[in-house]
């Protein structure tokens, strides 16, 4: 199914925009409109003309017109037949559409030049965003807590407070652009600095104040031991009032490790468990674009091999997942909802703060993931780990840093081989004997079958997962032939 419409699409920003539309509207024209931009009856009267109306689930700033197609362009990518009002010339007949030839830039060239245009796109976007902040809302603020994780005698919990409403629900019908405006409202939320926060657990009452950036971090200490499985956590803002006059609430949730738990498993997320290009923050960004969590799918085999590992070699083990990735807060519903939909099991996400700025950069993403599981291992001192990364960044090197530092909580490496290049085969082999000599080992897979045959011969996982593993893989080998 293609992502775009067959025939040029016009993306209409403004007022003016809409007269100029339909001066040139007729049959086979495809208009996508702002919200508000255009009265029912003004749609009505396009639609007879003969075109066809969508109108956007939320409005697209006309200050970044013509940063999409301006870095497809640089890039030598198609721009997939859309034009794009440009507010300063609105009433001039729509330009012609983007078609530079593709070609394929020289790999430090293609990265400055990414940078730069991310840059550009960032910056624009970022003014923007100002204007609409002091232009005021009268929307209330949202509580967006994430998954948190602790053990009997601690809890850690995450959050932001925001003050927009909560996202749209996406849907596997919805359009390419629609899924890039849900990626641009999640990217613009916008955030609110120094708002008392109050959580409340188990007669505890602890206060905080967020960040700059609206994120609140909590470390609660239960009056008594915690048991095993999920804890709910009252979360309250009380200087600010929701539509009945209370203080706006919510509710964040933390999990513990069942006793039955005999090691933990700490993933990466990207071109780990579902491929996201991310060596190419361009291409990774235009995908994230296109595609939902309805549309994307796993690396073939990943979600019954993860759920091997979670039953471990008893069945029953009820093993704890956590997920550290270099993606933003920004797409935290955006991934849980992924691992739901693809039967992947859901456990907590520490992800990065990232500034909409920074978050098509091609920064270092190390010292987050190191300092992430780190956090994972202080709260399971007595517990080993399986970690599960990719070749194509920095994984295996972070990895080997933590049997460095922690070789007693390190039970098994697998890395998934993305980067064919030899000088990165050479590096891994390395790694590789430097991590054997503690005892620890890395064990470069091809894919989740190898990978999790060899978890059955080490007692990781049951032998008798492996068939549901290869079936899971052959399932996704049909549906990808099939897309």
């Amino acid at each position: 199914m293609p992502l775009s419409p067959p025939d040029p699409a016009f993306l209409i920003l403004t007022r003016e925009g809409v007269d100029a539309a339909a001066r040139h509207a007729g049959p086979g024209r495809t208009l996508l409109l702002n919200p508000g931009v255009a009265s029912a009856d003004e749609i009505a009267h396009l639609s007879a003309a003969g075109a066809t109306v969508q109108v956007l689930p939320a409005s697209l700033p006309p200050a970044l017109s013509g940063q999409f197609e301006r870095t497809l362009r640089e890039l030598g990518l198609d721009a997939q037949r859309l034009w794009i009002e440009h507010p300063a010339a609105a009433t001039a007949p729509p330009a012609a559409p983007v078609h530079a030839p593709v070609h394929a830039p020289e790999p430090q060239a293609l990265r400055e030049r990414v940078a730069s245009a991310a840059g550009q796109f960032a910056t624009r976007a970022t003014r923007a965003l100002h204007r609409l902040r002091q232009a005021g809302s009268d929307r209330p603020l949202l509580v967006l807590p994430y998954l948190g994780f602790g053990n009997a005698n601690k809890l850690w919990i995450k959050g932001r407070v925001l003050d927009e409403a909560s996202f749209r629900e996406q849907t596997g019908q919805d359009s390419s652009w629609s899924n890039l405006v849900a990626l641009y409202r999640r990217l613009e939320s916008d955030e609110v600095a120094g708002a008392r926060v109050v959580a409340q657990f188990d007669g505890r009452r602890v206060e905080t104040v967020t960040d700059s950036g609206g994120y609140f971090e909590f470390e609660i200490l239960p009056a008594t031991p915690l048991a095993g499985g999920a804890h709910r956590i009252a979360l309250e803002l009380p200087d600010w009032k929701g539509a009945d006059g209370e203080p706006i609430r919510a509710s964040a949730e933390a999990f513990v490790p069942s006793a039955t738990a005999r090691f933990g498993i700490i993933s990466d997320i990207d071109d780990t468990v579902l491929w996201t290009n991310v060596t190419n923050k361009l291409n990774m960004a235009l995908m994230m674009a296109r595609t939902n969590a309805h549309t994307r799918k796993p690396f073939k085999g990943v979600a019954a091999f993860y759920r091997a590992l979670r039953d471990g070699a008893g069945g029953f083990d009820a093993n704890p997942l956590f997920y550290v990735s270099s993606s933003p807060w920004h797409l935290f519903g955006f991934l849980v909802d992924f691992l739901r939909l693809q039967g992947i099991p859901v456990g907590p996400l520490l992800l990065r703060e990232l500034g909409m700025r920074d978050v098509f950069k091609l920064t270092k993403h190390g010292n987050h993931k190191l300092e992430k599981i780190e956090l994972i291992l202080s709260f399971y001192p007595d517990m080993q780990f399986v970690l599960i990364g990719d070749s194509g960044e920095k994984d295996p090197e972070i990895y080997a840093e933590i049997v460095r530092r922690h070789p007693r909580q390190v039970r098994m490496i697998y890395i998934r081989n993305v980067n064919p290049d030899p000088m990165r085969i050479e590096a891994l082999d390395k790694l590789i004997e430097e991590v054997s000599s503690t005892g620890t080992q890395l064990i470069l897979a091809p894919d989740s079958v190898f990978a999790a045959s060899h978890a059955a011969a080490e007692g990781l996982i049951a032998v008798d997962r492996l068939a549901s593993v290869r079936s899971d893989k052959k399932d996704d080998d049909k549906v990808l032939s099939s897309s």
